[in-house]
């Protein structure tokens, strides 16, 4: 829990795509935190908007931008929610006319250097980026702890033996992934892998996996990274999450256990029921030879 002292000064919002601006909005109103949100444009949802006290747009590649807002109200602190496309960032057609950066992206950019634009390399950087101006980062779940999803089979289905050999073989490789700063889910059946996660996202990769496995009945696992910097990129799943396991004809959904966000926990585990759909939060201590 956020101290006295924090809770009295404005808080900053960069937000992204996706529930989880918005959850994290609604539980700060509830907090009684004065948030002042900046939201990525093609990325927030509009209602962020009727959320806050203070609400601007401004494009992805607008650093100046954003850390202005954010001086403007005094903000010192900040936390990111949301996800941001960054094949859309990164590999957009002529992205330096679409984007429009401003001057300060561009300094950022061009003449930062970087060893290479991984997520956590990029992202790191742009925390540095706006230490300059005296503005730091703060993980959302410092705020909002309860939304980490708890150990446990969370489905009245549970995974077979086969599935766990999926479950345990696929925690392997989704953790290496992460260290790799590549990804953060793997799709597996009898333990053969169908789809590893990469640019495009969860929900993609879960598609990509039902494309190739047309039983369907595979096994998704979703970890963090090891040493995870929970002041971004933190796992997230929701009730999308469970819409597209079903339309991909996935059987199985494993997460990790105190380090997964999970966006209307009650509400995507009826729908998993409803569906046949397991879920179940492991932690590495229930990974055999881990």
């Amino acid at each position: 829990m956020p101290s006295t002292t924090l809770i009295e000064e404005p808080i900053g919002l960069l937000a992204g795509y996706g529930q989880f601006p918005v959850v994290f909005a609604e539980a700060a109103r509830r907090l009684g935190l004065h948030v002042v949100c900046v939201g990525i444009t093609e990325e927030a949802g509009p209602e962020l908007k009727d959320l806050v006290e203070h609400f601007y747009w401004s494009g992805p590649a607008q650093l100046g931008k954003m850390i202005n807002r954010f001086k403007k109200h005094g903000v010192k602190n900040v936390v990111m929610a949301g996800k941001i496309h960054k094949a859309n960032l990164l590999h957009k057609p002529w992205k330096i006319f679409n984007l429009a950066p401003d001057l300060r992206t561009l300094i950022f950019w061009y003449l930062r250097k970087r060893t290479d634009n991984k997520d956590d390399t990029l992202l790191l950087s742009i925390i540095k980026e706006f230490a300059k101006d005296g503005i730091n980062f703060a993980s959302a779940l410092d705020y909002i702890p309860e939304i980490l999803v708890q150990s446990g089979t969370l489905t009245r289905r549970g995974p077979t033996n086969s599935e766990m050999q999926d479950i345990y073989f696929g925690w392997k490789l989704a953790r290496e992934m992460g260290r790799l700063d590549v990804g953060q889910s793997v799709a597996v059946k009898d333990r053969a892998v169908l789809a590893i996660e990469a640019i495009e996202g969860t929900d993609k990769n879960i598609t990509r996996a039902g494309e190739y496995c047309k039983s369907g009945g595979f096994v998704v696992v979703k970890v963090a990274k090891p040493n995870q910097d929970r002041r971004f990129d933190v796992p997230t799943i929701g009730i999308d999450t469970i819409q597209t396991l079903h339309k991909a004809r996935g059987k199985v959904l494993a997460i990790e256990a105190g380090q997964t966000i999970f966006l209307g926990e009650k509400d995507a585990v009826n729908l998993a029921n409803e569906l046949g759909i397991t879920i179940i939060a492991l932690a590495d201590k229930d990974i055999p030879s881990l």
